[in-house]
């Protein structure tokens, strides 16, 4: 055992050597530098007089230690390399979690206060982000696509905590999501004509409820005629559209100058010729640009935390008020009436799978300051059901070519229009 270690550790520090020779940024180029260990592997079984290596196994095992140690994440890129990991997050060096299928799991792993310090400066390098006294929090992505978040004492007690999401669920559109358990072909087939009719949709749900894959797979079927500009705090959308331009926000620097905040994005975005605008998650005073963009005739669509279809549409009706004491409840609720077609709601069930709760609808009618709803489907714990509501717009859906009463048949009236055909 110790022998194995000595031949890693020295394989490793032949390997660090050659690629800072060499120039090779190790996490843009994983294949340069899987040649330079097998370089090195080579050497050592060379100059070795007596081998330390006694099979190919131990071969794949150093080569794998140096790789995940050099290129990776060190001790935590198993469960990078593992699809089924949801979720990653340190509280402290020897308390390394994981989640799987919504559930949490302590890890056999313990990292030391160095250790830790070293793997956050290696999935910072290629962010562009920065971590320090006076910036204690970061927002960042990983080169393969995770969202990472950290936040270091004194803001946390004695730690840094360190969480790491990562995108495990690949989505081409809401059909996609059927197969899953999200939602039933009856709702898939009515999302996709609304987002292909222009509705301007809104994701709600709590943490960890799906709300950006779900985001994703709506944009999956947006007309590949069409040109989607996103805005977002950290890239976390990702599609495959011909036409498609992604943006984040960046922090302040050093001197304090040079932030590009959300509202700023959103702004920007609509001077770029979009059909679509996506604002991947709404906190702030952006809603208030949001809304702007959608009274334009703007198709936009956005994510949202709250607990219901309900609660999300009362949200929106609060956060351009932080835009300005000039900006109105009175303005805000008619234009959030008037704007926003459909709601989305999704939650985390008790067996950790993500679902549809329901799909409501504004039809546009503000009733002494509270904002009417139609629920279009309902999950009343027995799975999404069509409920009696309608979306507004019927006319966009013709438009496309949809027959919106026959995409919202109950199934009752469909098995009645089945028994009379036969």
């Amino acid at each position: 055992m110790d022998a194995g270690r000595s031949v890693t550790a020295h394989v490793e520090a032949q390997v660090r050597s050659a690629i800072r020779c060499r120039g090779i940024d190790p996490m843009r180029e994983p294949e340069v530098v899987h040649e330079v260990i097998a370089e090195c592997i080579g050497d050592v079984l060379a100059t070795s007089s007596s081998s330390q290596l006694h099979s190919h196994a131990d071969l794949a095992v150093v080569a794998q230690e140096v790789h995940h140690a050099v290129a990776g994440f060190g001790p935590l890129q198993q469960f990078f390399d593992d699809p089924t990991v949801e979720e990653l997050w340190i509280n402290e060096p020897g308390r390394v979690f994981i989640a799987r299928e919504g559930r949490s799991e302590l890890t056999t792993v313990v990292l030391t206060d160095s250790d830790v310090r070293d793997l956050v400066e290696r999935m910072l390098r290629a962010s562009g982000r920065r971590l320090d006294l006076s910036n204690p929090f970061v927002d960042a992505m990983l080169p393969d696509g995770s969202r990472l978040h950290v936040a270091i004492p004194d803001i946390t007690r004695t730690h840094w905590a360190i969480n790491v999401r990562r995108f495990v669920v690949a989505a081409r559109n809401v059909h996609d999501l059927v197969a899953k358990g999200t939602l039933n072909m009856q709702a898939a087939d009515f999302l996709e004509a609304a987002v292909i009719s222009g509705l301007n949709i809104l994701v709600a749900g709590g943490t960890q409820a799906g709300k950006t894959t779900f985001l994703n797979a709506l944009l999956g079927c947006v007309p590949s005629g069409e040109r989607i500009v996103s805005c977002e705090e950290v890239f976390e959308i990702r599609l495959s559209h011909p036409d498609w331009v992604p943006m984040q926000t960046r922090d302040a620097s050093l001197e304090g100058t040079g932030e590009v905040p959300l509202r700023r994005l959103v702004r920007e975005a609509l001077r770029m010729r979009p059909t679509r605008l996506v604002v991947g998650e709404v906190r702030q005073a952006e809603a208030l640009d949001l809304l702007v963009a959608m009274n334009s005739g703007m198709p936009s669509m956005a994510t949202l935390h709250a607990n219901s279809g309900r609660e999300a549409v009362t949200k929106l009706c609060t956060l351009p008020l932080l835009a300005g004491q000039n900006i109105s409840g009175d303005f805000v609720v008619p234009t959030v009436a008037g704007c926003v077609d459909i709601v989305v709601h999704l939650a985390t069930d008790h067996e950790g799978v993500r679902r549809v709760r329901e799909i409501i609808a504004l039809p546009g009618r503000v009733e002494n300051g509270v904002i009417e709803i139609a629920d279009i489907f309902v999950d009343r714990g027995t799975g999404l059901q069509r409920a009696g509501g309608f979306p507004p717009h019927p006319e966009r859906f013709a438009r496309r070519g949809f027959d919106l009463a026959q995409l919202l048949e109950s199934p009752v009236e469909l098995a009645a229009a089945h028994g009379r055909a036969a």
